[in-house]
C-alpha cells in the first residue's frame, strides 16, 4: 500500500511536471558534502568563541569570585581605596533603565512600524524607512553628545516641574538640579532601541499575508480591527523578538548611559538619582584599576553582564515556544 501511494505521488508529480525531492540526512554528492563541513565548521567556531568568551570571563574574574562570592552580587559597596566591591547598584541601574526604556519605547515602535506598513502608500515607504534605518546606525557616542547638551537641559526642567508638582510620589522625590540619571539614562536608551524595533516590526509586518487582511475587510472589518485581529497575531513572535533584540541593546549600551546617567554606585530610590551600569562602570574604571582585585571584579561584573544577557535569552526562547505553540523559532 505504501508503495502504491509513493507510485502515485511520483506519478502525479510527473504529470505537474514538479520534481520530487527525497528527504534524505546523507550528504553523498562531493560539492555538498564539503559544503557541509564548511557551515558546520563555521557554527562550532560561535560555539567555540562563545566558550572561549566565558572561559576567559572566568579566569580574569576569578581572584574576585574566590574574594567575595556570590556575595558580590548583594554588595552595595564599591570602594577602591578598601577593597571593598559589589555590584547591586549597577545590577539594579542596568535593568531599570532598560526596563523604563522598553516601556517607552516599545509603543512608539509598535505603532510606527503599523503606520509604515499598513497605512503609508508603497512609494512613500521607502522615504520613511531610510531615516529609521539610518537612525539605527548612529554610533552611541552621538546619541551620548547630543543627550548631554541637547536632552539633559530639557530633563532638568522637566525633573524641576515634576519634584514642585508631584514631589509627594516617591519616584519624583530626589535630587532634580542634575539633569542626569535614571530619567535621562533611561529616555535616551528609549531614542536609541526605538529605531531598531522600529525597523525589524516593520519587517515582521511585511510577511502578514494580505489575503488574511483582505479577507477580514471582506467580512465587513474595519483596517483597524483586521490589523488589531489579523495581522498583530499573526506577527506576535516576530515582534516579540524585536522587543528582545531591543532590550539587549538597551542592557548592553555603555558610552551614552556613561554621558548622562550620573555615574553614581548608591542604589537608585527615584527617577532623578544619578545612576551607573555595569557596562559604564566598566568602561569609564578599567583604566583606573591599579592592582589585581580591582580589575578583576570589573571582569566580574562583565560575567554577570554576560549571564544576565543569557538569561534573558533562554526566557525569551521559552515565552516564544509558548507563544509559538509547541513551535520552536530558535532551537529547532
Amino acid at each position: 500500500m505504501k508503495d502504491q501511494s509513493v507510485t502515485l505521488a511520483s506519478d502525479r508529480a510527473a504529470t505537474l511536471d514538479v520534481k520530487v525531492i527525497h528527504h534524505d540526512t546523507r550528504v553523498t554528492n562531493l560539492g555538498d558534502r564539503l559544503f557541509y563541513r564548511t557551515t558546520q565548521g563555521f557554527a562550532l567556531c560561535v560555539l567555540v568563541l562563545a566558550f572561549l568568551l566565558v572561559l576567559d570571563l572566568f579566569r580574569g574574574s576569578w581572584e574576585a569570585i574566590q574574594t567575595f562570592g556570590l556575595k558580590f552580587l548583594v554588595g552595595t559597596t564599591w570602594d577602591p581605596v578598601t577593597h571593598q566591591f559589589g555590584t547591586l547598584p549597577t545590577i539594579i541601574g542596568t535593568l531599570v533603565k532598560a526596563l523604563i526604556a522598553l516601556l517607552l519605547a516599545v509603543p512608539i515602535s509598535i505603532g510606527s512600524a503599523v503606520f509604515i506598513t499598513f497605512y503609508v502608500p508603497k512609494w512613500l515607504r521607502p522615504m520613511i524607512s531610510y531615516p529609521i534605518e539610518l537612525l539605527a546606525g548612529i554610533p552611541s557616542i552621538v546619541f551620548g553628545l547630543w543627550g548631554l547638551f541637547i536632552m539633559v537641559p530639557v530633563i532638568r526642567a522637566l525633573q524641576i516641574w515634576l519634584k514642585a508638582n508631584f514631589g509627594w510620589f516617591f519616584l519624583f522625590d530626589g535630587p532634580a538640579v542634575y539633569g542626569v540619571g535614571v530619567l535621562a539614562g533611561s529616555v535616551i536608551l528609549a531614542i536609541m532601541i526605538t529605531p531598531i524595533i522600529t525597523a525589524i516590526s516593520r519587517d515582521i509586518l511585511l510577511t502578514v499575508p494580505r489575503p488574511q487582511i483582505e479577507g477580514m475587510l471582506a467580512l465587513g472589518a474595519t483596517k483597524w480591527e483586521a490589523i488589531w485581529q489579523v495581522a498583530l497575531p499573526y506577527a506576535r513572535v516576530g515582534l516579540f523578538g524585536a522587543v528582545i533584540l531591543g532590550l539587549g541593546r538597551a542592557i548592553g549600551e555603555t558610552m551614552a548611559v556613561t554621558m548622562v546617567g550620573g555615574n553614581s554606585f548608591d542604589l537608585i530610590h527615584s527617577l532623578f538619582d544619578p545612576v551607573h551600569s555595569m557596562a559604564s562602570q566598566i568602561a569609564s574604571e578599567f583604566t583606573e584599576a591599579t592592582y589585581s582585585l580591582y580589575v578583576s571584579s570589573l571582569i566580574y561584573v562583565g560575567l554577570i553582564l554576560f549571564g544576565i544577557t543569557i538569561l534573558i535569552s533562554l526566557g525569551a526562547q521559552f515565552l516564544i515556544r509558548r507563544m509559538s505553540k509547541g513551535q520552536v523559532a530558535v532551537f529547532e
